[in-house]
């Protein structure tokens, strides 16, 4: 298959960039997100058939404004450019951008005054997002004003000859009402990209790409069981066949029966060369006593490093560790793609340790957590694996509050077993982003058969997401959180008390630790 068409991102430090490529994405059109000083040698080198340059938290005329090499303006590429974006291109294009005398965010009328560029099809009065508080106050040279808002006389602008663009707010986010449309009319019409960007597409691409790359070399795929590591693990046996080696450990931080689901489907189902490693006493040893989260997850990636040094040297010459490393994941963890912020850092983003001789091998490092699922659907994985929830790395051990222990271990393990039933049972397990029991060793003083107890707590953390960029609690029906409750605590012995996780991300996290 030719190498689709690609539509290039330059991120500006905006917290909405990846939604940006998300959208794209949805119009089966191919994306990247790069740095805002990414170089004309290196534009040139991506071949897009379009740029758009991201929002950003910045005035232009701050010192340590973000800036663009002013060539890549001249390239007789469309161009669009969302909010600090469309500033840059002024500033940089002889045009004027002046503090606004009102600050404009959230929702706002735009009407449109030339339906040309991205606003062919867009309908004048419908609600847009903004989010800035600087504005155009002298277009450069050669531009049309295209709409307005009533904060912002040049609401988007376009030198229609030069197809470059420019709009003040955010068509990427759902609160602007066409703003698709207005994507999809730069991506398809201006860009005039051809919709093929498809997982049966990704899969054939990057089953060639990886035959080519890793010819005669040996790979071993750290497979834990979840969506990710299952989709790189298949992808990478058809590409390298044989010598493809998956370590699944058994850390003994897994949910309920999850290893042995792990070896059927994979051993006996896809034909895997698998081995399975039971590292559950050297983990539990490693985290006896240990109370701090960042800890708690650097023992267990330590332990992980070990376990994959002990298994490769076993091994005849392995030169490769495939992992499921995907896009959120790099996001999140380093802002290597622009100047956005670092949230949190994961367990399996940013290189192994020096002592571990092997080449890192991620290819789906790129895809989106729902690209991720569609490519397993194409690539005939069970639907129990593709439409599984997020499952962190460090496992149970960041869902038990404090020191990890196996009787907490098996608390935790039927409470969330229960949560996983009745969520499953209620027709809702594939709607929710994340559901899960997270064990809080809290005393507290109950009554039951009518004795006082006195024993430990469950929280339930029950979100919905699109990405797990931001998410917010699931609004559960009563009666289904009545039944989770009831259950735990007439089930699970030493919990007396269920309580529900109402925060938001941000400002907490999904989850606790």
């Amino acid at each position: 298959m030719a190498d689709p068409d690609k539509i290039l991102i330059l991120d500006f430090g905006s917290q909405t960039t990846q939604l940006i490529a998300r959208r794209v994405r949805e119009l089966k059109v191919y994306c990247e997100i790069h740095p805002h000083s990414l170089s004309l040698e290196a534009v040139l080198a991506f071949r897009p058939k379009g740029i758009i340059l991201s929002g950003g938290p910045t005035s232009v005329y701050a010192p340590d404004a973000p800036g663009l090499d002013k060539r890549i303006l001249g390239l007789h590429l469309p161009l669009l450019g969302i909010c600090y974006g469309m500033q840059i291109i002024t500033h940089l294009l002889g045009g004027e951008v002046n503090p606004a005398p009102k600050r404009e965010y959230g929702p706002a009328r735009l009407d449109i005054l030339k339906t040309a560029g991205p606003f062919r099809r867009a309908e004048s009065g419908q609600a847009v997002w903004m989010s800035h508080g600087d504005r155009i106050t002298r277009m450069p040279p050669g531009f049309t004003a295209l709409a307005r808002s009533d904060n912002s006389p040049c609401a988007a602008f376009g030198d229609l000859e030069r197809r470059i663009y420019g709009v003040q707010f955010h068509p990427e986010v759902a609160h602007t009402a066409q703003g698709m449309t207005m994507l999809e009319d730069f991506v398809m019409d201006e860009c005039a990209c051809a919709p093929v960007w498809t997982m049966r597409g990704f899969e054939q691409n990057a089953v060639a790409r990886l035959s080519r790359q890793l010819a005669g070399k040996k790979v071993i795929c750290a497979l834990s069981g979840g969506v990710d590591s299952s989709v790189v693990a298949l992808l990478l046996h058809r590409a390298v066949g044989a010598n493809l080696t998956s370590i699944f450990v058994d850390n003994g931080l897994l949910r309920q029966d999850e290893a042995a689901q792990v070896e059927e489907v994979f051993r006996q189902t896809f034909g895997l060369n698998l081995i399975t490693v039971k590292a559950g006493d050297l983990f539990l040893s490693r985290l006896a006593g240990v109370v701090d989260p960042e800890e708690k997850r650097r023992i267990i990636g330590r332990a992980f490093i070990e376990v994959f040094e002990l298994e490769a040297g076993r091994l005849e010459e392995v030169d490769y560790l495939a992992q499921g490393t995907i896009y959120p994941d790099v996001i999140e963890s380093v802002s290597q793609k622009g100047p956005s912020a670092v949230i949190k850092s994961h367990h399996n983003v940013g290189g192994l340790p020096e002592t571990m001789k092997l080449s890192l091998v991620e290819p789906l490092r790129e895809l989106f957590k729902d690209e991720v699922r569609d490519l397993g659907r194409a690539m005939g994985l069970p639907e129990e694996i593709i439409s599984r929830q997020p499952f962190p790395g460090p496992g149970l051990a960041i869902r038990i509050m404090g020191e990890v222990t196996a009787p907490r271990l098996a608390v935790l393990r039927q409470a969330d077993l229960i949560v996983q039933e009745e969520i499953k049972k209620a027709g809702l397990y594939e709607r929710i982003w994340q559901s899960f029991a997270v064990y809080l060793p809290v005393k507290n003083v109950g009554v039951m058969g009518d004795e006082r107890t006195y024993e430990d707590v469950i929280a339930l953390r029950i979100v919905d997401s699109a990405d797990a960029m931001t998410a917010d609690w699931t609004r559960l029906p009563y009666d289904l959180l009545a039944l989770l409750s009831s259950r735990i605590i007439n089930e699970v012995a030493g919990i007396n008390r269920v309580v529900l996780d109402i925060s938001s991300k941000p400002p907490a996290t999904i989850e606790w630790e």
